[in-house]
């Protein structure tokens, strides 16, 4: 049998394409179910405490994507479930946000709060329930949460003030915040300072005489508060956990960030909007926690070229009072 000679370029066009195969082949073994560790499917469902199929594989798509850049050497990453409950009733909060580190084989579920949204009454309604989020958006002061793609970046920890701790014992609180980074429609999150803190605040605030605290100001007054807790409540569209999950959340990520991923994001909102009035172009319902789905009855997505607009509106017809300083405590 005679051999014949296959010319070079051929040969170098075939390998490449070989190559190209392989790389695609690759890249559809990460994205697949499949690729997912046996011990961490097992934490895949719909139920409370599990994390649903697509917010997994693209949660972990995500962090594969920026470990292969070399963005991320972090063990560990994030996801958040904004379609689940947040608050189950009975003192129960719903376990939506998750850590999974797959080098040690953990994973956790636990509480986070979703974006309150606004009620700018006589214009436009966008504001959320403590249970189930309808509304979303990434509008600057619209307080709504944006899905999509974040990364963990600084962290900033600030005096908010002092509260009572016992009889005439006072304490500083001091709340560390995470700036996350966004893309895509996230994008704008350092500008909407959006990242994740301890769902906790000071109420009720007034000023008190320390002229010896070295957090006192130059006319020797501090501000002094009432400790609350919201874990089961909502926040001005960060990412928030009690506080002892914070403060393990703050060590994992201080120095070494990592990846979080939030669903749902506007094209999963249009897709269940869609479902919801009988047009699903795939002919199968996207996924959307189903006792949230009932409640809300459809979500929306508030683009910031459409929301901001109407909240700048708002304010110019509605401008705030002037600030007021805090009035002085009355000493118990």
């Amino acid at each position: 049998m005679r051999l014949r000679s296959v010319p070079l370029g051929i040969v170098v066009t075939l390998s490449l394409l070989v190559v190209v195969i392989a790389l695609m082949a690759t890249v559809r073994s990460f994205a697949a179910p499949s690729a997912i560790p046996a011990w961490l499917q097992a934490h895949v469902g719909d139920s409370d405490g599990q994390i649903s199929q697509v917010v997994l594989e693209r949660a972990r798509a995500l962090y594969l994507k920026k470990v292969a850049q070399g963005a991320v050497r972090n063990p560990c990453y994030f996801a958040m479930d904004a379609t689940r409950p947040g608050d189950l009733g009975n003192g129960v909060l719903g376990r939506r946000y998750y850590i999974a580190c797959e080098a040690s084989q953990s994973f956790r579920a636990i509480a986070s709060g979703h974006g309150a949204g606004k009620n700018l009454k006589g214009t436009v309604d966008f504001s959320n329930g403590r249970r189930c989020s309808k509304n979303f958006g990434n509008a600057m002061d619209s307080e709504l949460t944006a899905g999509g793609v974040y990364m963990t970046r600084e962290s900033k920890t600030s005096f908010k003030g002092f509260y009572r701790t016992g009889a005439k014992q006072d304490a500083a609180f001091l709340r560390t915040f995470i700036q996350f980074d966004g893309e895509g429609e996230a994008a704008n999150a350092r500008q909407r300072v959006i990242g994740g803190h301890a769902a906790q605040v000071l109420r009720a605030m007034c000023m008190r005489k320390s002229p010896n605290s070295s957090y006192a100001d130059h006319d020797g007054l501090v501000p002094f508060g009432k400790l609350v807790d919201y874990a089961g409540g909502r926040s001005n569209g960060c990412t928030s956990w009690s506080p002892t999950d914070a403060q393990q959340i703050i060590a994992m990520v201080k120095d070494n960030p990592t990846t979080l991923y939030i669903y749902p994001e506007s094209r999963d909102i249009a897709a269940v909007a869609q479902a919801a009035k009988g047009h699903s172009p795939s002919g199968e319902a996207p996924y959307w926690n189903a006792s949230c789905l009932k409640e809300i009855g459809a979500p929306k997505f508030w683009p910031r070229k459409t929301l901001e607009p109407m909240i700048a509106q708002y304010r110019k017809d509605h401008p705030a009072p002037p600030a007021q300083p805090l009035p002085m405590c009355k000493e118990p």
